[in-house]
């Protein structure tokens, strides 16, 4: 006769305070952590006020100072503003630079009329910059970042015309999608940057002041025309020197490329930049006896 199983006991009815107990020791745990984070640590605190100040104040600043900080974009900004036409970019400071910017653009078309055109070099731009195209074999041969001997000679008349100018000046290199890989040029980024350094030595040998100057190069990847074709290639593989009228514009510029960025967009970002740096956004530096703190400047004071 088979054995009786004997009867299982009920379930227990009070599982759940075990599942309770967990929830409250978890509560409780949280609210200490949450405890530990909101105790204020006067000599951290002290010691991270003292850092802020020296970052914002820079090393030679007396400690206490006030001392306002320029507003900017984001954050600080107060408040967004009109846009400005770019008209109102060409202002009294700017249009001696102007004027004498396209003088000299006039000047080099003149001296290129023949090359412009055969479409062997091409001077171009707007009141903002302006900048000389150059095929790049009328500067190097196939593959190589040597400059050639007529190179010498074209570089040399730039040089004549840009020599009495004080505008920041840089040089662009182009190439087309032609895959190059030998010991000193794995890719086209290397070919574009060295003619452009190359074509920047040459210019600073014949007088333009180095600090004046910057070499870009932009390998295949800005392409003026399309690669489909050979003429297409040929027109892609191109030295671009560009003269811009200050510091800011050549900033824009290079972000971009000369050919990429029009002359409205690099004025709409130099009104941006002036809207910022004339926004009531200015923050104030004060110290006080619990640290360094940090509030809008009143501009009435």
């Amino acid at each position: 006769m088979p054995r009786r199983r004997p009867p299982e006991p009920d379930a227990p009815l009070d599982r759940w305070v075990l599942s309770w107990a967990d929830f409250l020791t978890l509560l409780f745990a949280f609210f200490v952590v949450m405890y530990a984070i909101s105790s204020v640590n006067e000599e951290k605190y002290r010691s991270m006020s003292e850092a802020l100040s020296q970052v914002f104040s820079g090393p030679g600043a007396p400690k206490g100072a006030n001392r306002a900080l320029d507003g900017g974009s984001g954050l600080l900004e107060g408040g967004e503003t009109d846009k400005k036409s770019s008209a109102n970019l060409v202002g009294p400071a700017n249009e001696g630079a102007t004027l004498l910017l396209n003088q000299v653009r006039a000047q080099l078309e003149s001296d290129f009329s023949e090359q412009s055109a055969s479409g062997e070099i091409e001077v171009s731009g707007s009141d903002l910059w302006f900048s000389i195209e150059l095929r790049s074999n009328l500067l190097f041969a196939s593959g190589g970042a040597i400059p050639s001997i007529e190179a010498d000679s074209i570089l040399a008349r730039i040089a004549e015309r840009l020599e009495g100018l004080d505008n920041p000046i840089h040089v662009e290199g182009f190439t087309d999608n032609a895959p190059i890989s030998t010991d000193q040029f794995p890719s086209n980024w290397e070919l574009s940057a060295a003619r452009a350094a190359a074509v920047v030595r040459l210019l600073e040998m014949n007088g333009i002041n180095p600090a004046r100057m910057a070499a870009v190069g932009y390998g295949e990847y800005q392409p003026a025309y399309s690669n489909r074709t050979e003429e297409g290639r040929r027109l892609n593989r191109r030295i671009v020197i560009v003269v811009s009228r200050d510091e800011k514009v050549r900033r824009a510029v290079v972000s971009y490329g000369s050919e990429q960025v029009s002359s409205d967009a690099v004025s709409t970002m130099l009104t941006d930049d002036q809207d910022s740096e004339a926004a009531p956004g200015a923050m104030e530096q004060v110290e006080t006896e619990d640290g360094i703190l940090f509030r809008q400047a009143n501009p009435e004071q």
